[in-house]
Order: C-alpha cells, then sequence, then structure tokens
C-alpha cells in the first residue's frame, strides 16, 4: 500500500514538475514571438513610412518592386528554408538570433503596406488579427481533440498558397487574389491551432528527457511557427479590412 502511495506522489509531482515546465515553454515560445513581431513593426514602419527608403525598393508611386525589392520579397521564404535545414547545428543562442534577424527581413519585405493602406487600418487590423490570435491559439492549447491530422492538409493548403501567389503576380487576376485571401485566412487560422497543440505535445512527449538544448532550440522553432501564422493571418486579413492610400 505504501508503495501505491510512494508511486501516485512521485507521478504527482512529476505531472507538476511537467506542468509547470509547460507553462514556462510556453512563455518563452509567445515571449519570443512577441519580439519578432515587434522587430517587424518596426523595420516595416522604419522602411514604409520614409519615401527615400522604399524607393530603395519600390517605386513610390505605384509600389512595384524593383529587383532589390523582389529580392526583399523572396528572402524570407528562403530564410524559412535555411533555417529548417540548420537548425540541428545551430545553438539555441544562435537559433534565436537567426530568427529575430529573420523578423526583420521579414518587416522590410512588408514594409510596402505603410505606404499602400492607411495607417487606422493597420491598427485595425492588427487589433483583429490579435484577437483572433489569442482565441485560436487558446483553442488549440485546451482542446481535448486531437488535431495532428491537420497537418497534412493544411501544409498542402498552404504550398497551394504559395504558388496561386507566384502565378498571380504574373497575372494580376482580382478573382486569384481574393480567392487567395480567403482560403489563406482560413488556413493559417488553423494552423495557429494546429502548431499550438503541436508546440504543447512535443514539449510533453520530450518533457523526461529535460534536454536543456532541444527546449531551447524547440521554443525558437515554435516561436516562428506562430510567428509565420500571424503574420499571414495578418497579411490576408488586411487585403478585407485594409484601406487603401
Amino acid at each position: 500500500m505504501a508503495d501505491i502511495r510512494t508511486a501516485r506522489n512521485t507521478a504527482g509531482v512529476r505531472t507538476a514538475q511537467i506542468d509547470e515546465g509547460l507553462r514556462a515553454h510556453m512563455n518563452k515560445v509567445y515571449g519570443t514571438m512577441s519580439v519578432g513581431l515587434l522587430v517587424t513593426a518596426g523595420v516595416a514602419w522604419a522602411v514604409g513610412s520614409s519615401d527615400a527608403l522604399l524607393s530603395i525598393f519600390r517605386d513610390p508611386a505605384t509600389l512595384q518592386p524593383n529587383i532589390l525589392g523582389w529580392i526583399a520579397m523572396f528572402l524570407p521564404l528562403i530564410m524559412v528554408f535555411a533555417f529548417g535545414a540548420m537548425i540541428n547545428r545551430l545553438s539555441a543562442a544562435g537559433a534565436q538570433l537567426f530568427f529575430y534577424v529573420f523578423a526583420a527581413a521579414m518587416g522590410l519585405s512588408i514594409s510596402w503596406i505603410f505606404a499602400a493602406f492607411t495607417g487606422i487600418s493597420i491598427a485595425q487590423t492588427f487589433l483583429v488579427t490579435s484577437i483572433s490570435f489569442a482565441g485560436l491559439s487558446l483553442w488549440g492549447y485546451t482542446t481535448k481533440k486531437d488535431i495532428s491530422g491537420w497537418g497534412s492538409f493544411l501544409i498542402m493548403g498552404v504550398i497551394g498558397l504559395i504558388v496561386a501567389s507566384i502565378v498571380n503576380i504574373f497575372l494580376q487576376s482580382p478573382a486569384i487574389h481574393f480567392a487567395v485571401s480567403i482560403l489563406g485566412v482560413l488556413i493559417f487560422a488553423g494552423l495557429t491551432a494546429y502548431d499550438t497543440q503541436k508546440i504543447k505535445n512535443d514539449y510533453i512527449q520530450h518533457a523526461q528527457a529535460m534536454d536543456k538544448e532541444w527546449l531551447g532550440k524547440s521554443a525558437i522553432m515554435g516561436a516562428l511557427n506562430l510567428y509565420l501564422d500571424f503574420i499571414n493571418l495578418f497579411m490576408f486579413l488586411l487585403q478585407f479590412l485594409g484601406s487603401r492610400e
């Protein structure tokens, strides 16, 4: 009987430690993501609100990208693939630094929105995105439903969005643009919940090993995934809620 009680107490302590560690892990994920968003917002505003800086990448009148503008547009995508390939060779500190550099590159990539949309509509869209993201992420964290099966479908959707968006750069079709925007909101709403649950489940599965290096990198990767969900959700919502200058 004493052995059973001891086992239960030990299991209870271990569960409490995992719960406490999970909260700290999620706080680091959201904290890192938030800093990344601040870096992105700062760079985007600094470049987008300055005609001199924006003209380096785009025509100030038409906002059409020049060669440097095209490089800035695709740089974040290239960096995401590079990050995935390099993550195992980077330290946790190196991964965090790479994430913040990536966030700055993303800010440069989307800086044109400050010239294309009014500041008020950008702020309103950011608020709507923040509320939606918080609700979706909270649901993904607390739901007992296993939504891991969504992953393959959602990733295929993201690939389809990228291909359609690249094609529409040349076609300039309003119908394709509208369809991509609607699907983009739905796909990244689903990814917000999916990625949150995955971050939680990955931590629980690896918590007993308490590999600090893995935990550090895992938090950065989790922050990157949620950051991408937020940015993409914001950009697609801006197509509906943004007021043009």
